[in-house]
């Protein structure tokens, strides 16, 4: 065998070496991802506690991924139309408003609807107890699903004179933690208001034609209305 061939076959087992290390690197990091049954932790506890808020979850929040979360983790993902296999997997995580590691390693830092519907909470229900915070997202989603909405997040926040806070400019203000809970409390079908379209502050509202709608219920501050 020549100089050059033996140099050759130094440097392939090097490539293979490398591409044995990458694929077991990118296999870590996938797995660290992920959470099923025998996994542990606070981010267990943390899927635990999300579930039990939301009445998926009827057991123990001890951190421990047993058979009962397996069960709540594939009711989570038949309500929101994911993979039902019981896996806390990257999509499972950001329905349940957690970013994996791999999110977290790409920079994301959740859904564009989430996000959005977060700001809007935080700048119109800044101050309000957190069911009034839950109450203005889903008066939110109430549209989306109503005919005579857009039918997208982003349509009935955008659309003209909806809200005050894309006018006076509190929806550019630092975005409260609990309206990101509250956001994705709202998209997972929460609805303090029992369906209400639309709400207002009896104590700052100027439109006579807000008052002539039904009153559903008043939470906080607002009086929200179908």
């Amino acid at each position: 065998m020549s100089h050059r061939q033996a140099r050759q076959g130094v440097a392939s087992l090097l490539l293979a070496f490398a591409l044995i290390f990458v694929t077991a690197a990118a296999f870590q990091t996938a797995a660290a991802a992920t959470y099923r049954q025998g996994s542990s932790g606070e981010a267990v506890t943390t899927i635990q506690t999300k579930l039990k808020r939301w009445g998926y979850y009827d057991g123990s929040v001890d951190g421990v991924y047993g058979s009962q979360t397996v069960a709540a983790v594939k009711l989570f993902q038949q309500k929101n139309n994911l993979t039902a296999d019981g896996v806390c997997g990257p999509a499972t995580l950001r329905a349940l408003g957690m970013m994996s590691e791999a999110d977290a390693a790409s920079g994301q830092t959740g859904s564009g609807d989430l996000a959005l519907l977060a700001k809007v909470i935080s700048a119109e229900a800044r101050g309000e107890p957190y069911n009034g915070q839950v109450a203005v997202g889903a008066v939110i989603l109430n549209r989306v699903a109503h005919p005579s909405f857009p039918n997208t997040i982003a349509g009935v926040v955008y659309e003209p004179g909806a809200f005050s806070c894309m006018d006076d400019g509190q929806i550019d203000q630092p975005v409260a933690d609990s309206a990101y809970q509250a956001a994705q409390d709202a998209l997972n079908g929460v609805d303090p208001t029992g369906g209400a379209i639309y709400y207002f502050n009896p104590d700052t509202a100027t439109s006579s034609w807000i008052w002539s709608r039904p009153l559903l219920t008043i939470i906080g501050s607002h009086r929200f209305c179908s």
